[in-house]
C-alpha cells in the first residue's frame, strides 16, 4: 500500500477529518517519554568521573567532552528507537511515514537556506559588530575561524555534537510525540520547549560544583537568563520544525545562535585588542606579568549603526518570519484554531 501523505494525515487531526479516530498516545504519555528523554540526555553526565565536572575538572575538558559526546550518542539512540516503536506500533506509520514526521526526508535545502537568511536577518546587528568592528570578515570568508573551531573540543561540542543531539531530541522526537497525541501546534510551540529550558537548568549544579566559593545569587542569575534564552531559542526552533518539516532546518538555526551567542543591548561597541606578545611584554619590563588582552570601545557611529541593525532587524524577522519558513513540507498548520 503506498505511503498516506503524513501532512494531510496531521493535518485532518486538527481539521476534524477523522473525528472518530483516537490520538495514538495520551498527552500524559507525551508529556512522561519527553521528560524521560530528558533524563536519559542529562543525568548520564553525573554518572562518571569522565562526565561529570568538578572544581579541579572543566566542562570543557577534552575528556569530559568525548565522554559526553558518547553517552549522549547512546541516550540519543535509545530515545529514537523508542520514539520510532511508538509511531510504528501505535501510529501505525510506515517507515516514510517515520522520516517524515522525524524532519529527516524529504532534504530541502531552500528550507534550510530561508532559515538560516532568517536568523542573518535576526541577528544583523551582531553580525555587523563580528564583520566590520571586531574585523573578522577576513577571517570568516579565508575559512580561518573555522578551522580554528574544529580545531578543537570544545568546537566539535558548541557547533556539531549538541545542535545536532540536542533538535534530535527536543525537535525531532518530543515534536513528534505531541503531533500523534494530537496536540495542536501552538500548544507545541510554547510547551515542548520548555523541556529545552529544563534540560539546560543542570548548569546551575555545574557552576555550584565547580565554583563553591562562589555564592548562590550568581548562579541562580545566570540559570535563569540560560532558561530563557534557550527556551525562546526553543520556542522558534519549534516554530521552524512544523513549518519546514525539517530538522535540518532547526540544526541549522541552532548552530548560527550559538555561532552568534546572546546580543549586546545596551552600551557603546568596544574592539578586542589583539594580546600583545611575551618578547613584547618582556620588553615592557614585566615578563608577561599582570598582562590582559585589551578592550578598548569603537567608534560611537558604529554603535549608532549596530542598535539600527538591531533594532531593524527584529522589525524584520517579524516581517519574514512566516514567509521564509513556508515549505510544502510542514508538519502542521501552526496558527490554525483548530485541534
Amino acid at each position: 500500500m503506498a505511503p498516506i501523505d503524513l501532512y494531510k494525515r496531521i493535518k485532518a487531526y486538527y481539521s476534524g477529518g477523522t473525528p472518530n479516530k483516537p490520538p495514538a498516545i495520551s498527552t500524559s504519555t507525551a508529556a512522561i517519554l519527553s521528560a524521560a528523554f530528558v533524563a536519559f540526555y542529562v543525568i548520564p553526565f553525573y554518572l562518571s568521573s569522565t562526565t561529570k565536572p568538578s572544581r579541579t575538572l572543566s566542562k570543557d575538558a577534552p575528556s569530559v567532552i568525548r565522554g559526553r559526546i558518547r553517552a549522549i550518542t547512546v541516550s540519543c539512540t535509545v530515545s529514537t528507537l523508542i520514539t520510532v516503536y511508538i509511531l510504528a506500533q501505535y501510529n501505525q506509520d510506515t517507515l516514510l511515514e517515520i522520516l517524515r514526521i522525524l524532519g529527516c526526508w524529504p532534504i530541502d535545502l531552500a528550507d534550510i537556506g530561508k532559515t538560516l537568511l532568517l536568523c542573518s536577518i535576526l541577528f544583523a546587528g551582531p553580525i555587523f559588530d563580528g564583520a566590520i568592528v571586531q574585523k573578522r570578515l577576513g577571517l570568516w570568508l579565508s575559512g580561518t575561524l573555522i578551522r580554528e573551531t574544529f580545531a578543537s573540543w570544545i568546537g566539535w561540542r558548541n557547533y556539531v555534537a549538541g545542535p545536532v543531539s540536542e533538535e534530535l531530541v527536543w525537535r525531532s522526537l518530543i515534536i513528534p510525540l505531541h503531533l500523534v497525541a494530537k496536540m495542536s501546534p501552538t500548544r507545541i510551540i510554547f510547551i515542548t520547549p520548555l523541556y529545552f529550558g529544563i534540560a539546560h537548568v543542570h548548569h546551575f549544579y555545574e557552576f555550584v560544583l565547580t565554583h563553591p566559593e562562589l555564592p548562590l545569587l550568581p548562579a541562580v542569575i545566570r540559570t535563569i537568563v540560560q532558561f530563557a534564552y534557550t527556551s525562546l531559542f526553543g520556542f522558534f526552533a519549534a516554530f521552524v520544525y512544523l513549518r519546514t518539516g525539517s530538522v535540518y532546518a532547526a540544526t541549522a538555526a541552532h548552530v548560527f545562535c550559538n555561532w552568534q551567542g546572546l546580543p549586546q543591548f545596551w552600551g557603546q561597541l568596544r574592539v578586542d585588542a589583539e594580546e600583545e606578545s611575551s618578547d613584547e611584554q618582556e620588553q615592557d619590563g614585566n615578563n608577561g606579568k599582570n598582562k590582559r588582552p585589551q578592550r578598548h570601545y569603537a567608534p560611537v557611529q558604529y554603535s549608532i549603526i549596530y542598535y539600527m541593525l538591531l533594532v531593524g532587524g527584529a522589525y524584520g524577522f517579524k516581517a519574514m518570519l512566516w514567509p521564509l519558513t513556508n515549505s510544502s513540507h510542514a508538519l502542521a498548520n501552526v496558527g490554525s484554531t483548530k485541534h
